[in-house]
Formats: structure tokens, C-alpha cells, sequence
């Protein structure tokens, strides 16, 4: 099988690094890819959001399956226009990812399909905003309606801080407060059939202790040990599958990854929020515990018979990934800062380096290219295990600059 893997961050890293230790695949390509990609897969400079290229180069290439990464493409329409060429790939369509591309219309599914989550209003003035605030009080939520590259929610006590960002934005869903632990669950679902993933948890604030501003992550482990049994049939009882059934009820069948991020509540577990791809940084320690093959996984989901195959199998212990950010992230990361140690780390065992915003500089050193810059994804025995080994590794690694939580996984 060839797999082409649309995308150039950490997520895409992870999924190309687990397809090429699939024994059913021959080929890895990606577009556009990352330094750390290119040691799997071959580069292809192709334009991710672009569907006619996309297709173009999956028909040239001869590709089996295309995996489409981030969100923008999804909601583009990539994934159509590789389907309208006989050509299989894992990602919902441009109707589908509306689940993620707009929040509003997520809330409409979830209440169509009884799914519980937090209650919100839909807001496009400053006085709606002003309203929905103070109907919910303190800590508010605000969330952009449209993509956002996982910065577009803003949870503050302080109301003029919401009402910038809401002000900063066209529209936006203001919901109340969910507390109690957060967790992601993936399920891979070809429109009928729902095969969820082992549960992750995964750290949104830049500073220990979930201080600082929210970002895309910054770091995430997997299995929950602390998590409730019988988790993960619930979900998929109350929320997945009423979901994608709601989809297929609205013509726009849902075949991709669906991502349910969910709080564990003193009222029961509700949805925070839906992605429509693997989630970043998640997606790191769960490859790296998956002991089956990925490509033949997502491409069932592709053709509709993901109730033909075999349930994914998981290995025993546990995966932890610690991101390293750049000077400056999330607000205005440095980019152009060379990175130092990535061999040192690599050495240390089980540890995989995931690269998420790294590029080649002019003299060919390895250099940082965006916010996220790495994944140090480390496997262990359990999650304390693999908690030492990651941050064994990232004491090897110096970027000028950079930061990192030293609290991700801890006590657990």
C-alpha cells in the first residue's frame, strides 16, 4: 500500500512515523512534510489546502490511500477532491468537518443528537456577548466560531479579556465553565461503524500548573489510569455514535477521525468541544503505543468497512510526549533558532523525537520553524516510566529560548 500523508506538523509526523512501521505499507510520501517526516517519507511541495494539487499528486504518485492531518484541508474540501479521483482517503468531507470549522454548528448536532455539553449562546454583537457573559458568570468561556489553529478559545476570569476576544473575532460560541478533568477520546469511524481509541489526556495552558495563556498543546500521555471504567463505552454510547448518526441523518456521513474532548463533570461527562482529525500533541503517544497497523485501519475507514477488521491492539505500559516551544510561544514565537542535542535525545530508549515546527536553515542546520517545535514522545513500563524517559530526553535538547512544562504527567 502507498500512503500519502497531507501536512507538515507533529500530528503528521506521528501518523507517517507509525504508517512506515506498518508491514502492509510499501510507500510513505508527504506533502508538505518536515525535516523530521523526510527521514520516513518522501517530500512533496504541495500546497496542503490545495485540492486539485493533492489529487494531482496522489494519481501521479499511484497512492492507495491519502491521510489528510490538519483541519484546513478538511474543511477545504481536500478530501473531496481526492474521493472524485477513485482514489481512497481517511478525512471526512468539506460538509462533514463543518463539526470542527464551525462551533455553532457542532452545538446544533450535539443538541439534535442529545449529545451532552456545556450550554451556549451564538453571538455576532458585543451586546449578545455582553448578555451571554453575565448569564454564565465567571470563569467565561469564548470561543471563535471558525478555525483558529487551536488558539481560538479563551477561559479567563476577567470579562474584559472575553470581551477582547470575542470583539476580535466575526462570530462566537459563549459557553458556561465545565469543570472536573478533561479528556480526549479519538474514534476512527467510516460513517457507520465507531471504533474508538484508548482515552489521552493532553495539557492546553503554556505554564506549569495550567497557568499562562492556552495554546495547541504542550503535551499529552496515554492510558489514563486514574480514568473511570466503563469510559470509553459511555462515549461511544452517548456521544459518538449519536453523533455520526446524526451526520448520516443530515446526508453528510462523517468518515474520518472524529475527536470528542470532553470533561469529566460532577453532572457526568460532557463535550467540550469536536475535531475532525487526529489531535496534536494526543496523536504522538498514542501511535506510539499502537500495536496494529495503522494503514490498514484508516483505510477501512476509507472504504466503509471498518466493521470487517480486527479492533486496534495497544501495547502494554504507557506513552508520555512533552512538547519544546519557541522563544515567545504562543504569543509571537522566534523562529531561525538552531536546535541542538537531537541525537543525544534520539538515543535515549524509547524515546522518538516528533518534529512539529522545524525547517532546514540556509547552511542545512536544523532550525525552528514555528511554535511547537518537537514531540518528545517517550514509551515506558507505565506512565511514570515514560515521564522519565521524555524528560531525560528533552534535557538534551537546547534551543535558545525555548520552553517547556515539566509538569506534564506528573503523579500520575
Amino acid at each position: 500500500m502507498k500512503v500519502l500523508v497531507i501536512g507538515s506538523g507533529g500530528r503528521e509526523h506521528a501518523l507517517a512515523l507509525a504508517l512506515s512501521r506498518d508491514p502492509e505499507v510499501t510507500e510513505v510520501h508527504a506533502a508538505p512534510g518536515n525535516p523530521g517526516i523526510a527521514a520516513v517519507a518522501e517530500l512533496h511541495d504541495v500546497k496542503a489546502t490545495d485540492g486539485t494539487a493533492v489529487a494531482d499528486l496522489a494519481e501521479g504518485l499511484g497512492i492507495d490511500l491519502v491521510v489528510i492531518g490538519p483541519e484546513a484541508p478538511l474543511v477545504a474540501g481536500v478530501a473531496d477532491a481526492v474521493r472524485e479521483r477513485g482514489i481512497d482517503c481517511f478525512g471526512p468531507s468539506a460538509e462533514a468537518a463543518r463539526l470542527e470549522g464551525s462551533k455553532a454548528f457542532a452545538k446544533d448536532v450535539m443538541a439534535a443528537a442529545e449529545v451532552p455539553t456545556a450550554l451556549a449562546h451564538v453571538c455576532t454583537t458585543p451586546e449578545e456577548v455582553a448578555d451571554a457573559l453575565d448569564a454564565f458568570g465567571p470563569p467565561y468561556v469564548v470561543k471563535d466560531d471558525g478555525l483558529a489553529a487551536g488558539k481560538g478559545v479563551v477561559v479567563t476570569e476577567s470579562r474584559d479579556e472575553a470581551l477582547a476576544h470575542a470583539a476580535a473575532c466575526e462570530r462566537v460560541v459563549v459557553e458556561e465553565y465545565l469543570d472536573g478533568p478533561e479528556v480526549s477520546l479519538f474514534a476512527i469511524t467510516d460513517g457507520t461503524t465507531v471504533v474508538p481509541l484508548q482515552p489521552a489526556q493532553d495539557f492546553k495552558r503554556a505554564g506549569d500548573g495550567d497557568s499562562g495563556p492556552n495554546t495547541g498543546g504542550m503535551g499529552a500521555y496515554t492510558p489514563l489510569p486514574w480514568a473511570p471504567a466503563g469510559l470509553v463505552a459511555e462515549v461511544a454510547e452517548r456521544v459518538l455514535r449519536p453523533t455520526v448518526d446524526e451526520m448520516a441523518h443530515r446526508g453528510a456521513p462523517f468518515a474520518g477521525l472524529l475527536y470528542a474532548g470532553l470533561a469529566l463533570t460532577d453532572r457526568g461527562v460532557k463535550v467540550i468541544e469536536f475535531n475532525a482529525r487526529f489531535g496534536d500533541p494526543e496523536t504522538q503517544p498514542l501511535m506510539a503505543l499502537l500495536d496494529s497497523p495503522l494503514g490498514v485501519l484508516l483505510r477501512a475507514a476509507a472504504r466503509g468497512t471498518l466493521d470487517e477488521i480486527a479492533a486496534p491492539r495497544w501495547k502494554d505500559g504507557a506513552a508520555v510526549a512533552v512538547v519544546v516551544a519557541a522563544k515567545d510561544y504562543p504569543a509571537a514565537p522566534r523562529t531561525g533558532d538552531v536546535i541542538h542535542g537531537l541525537m543525544d535525545a534520539e538515543r535515549v530508549e524509547g524515546v522518538d523525537v516528533i518534529h512539529a515546527g522545524t525547517a532546514r536553515g540556509e547552511d542545512g542546520a536544523l532550525v525552528t520553524a514555528g511554535g511547537r517545535v518537537l514531540a518528545v514522545t517517550a514509551v515506558g513500563s507505565d506512565v511514570a516510566d515514560a515521564r522519565a524517559r521524555a524528560y531525560d530526553a528533552v534535557g538534551k535538547i537546547r534551543i535558545d529560548g525555548s520552553h517547556h512544562r515539566s509538569d506534564i504527567a506528573a503523579g500520575i
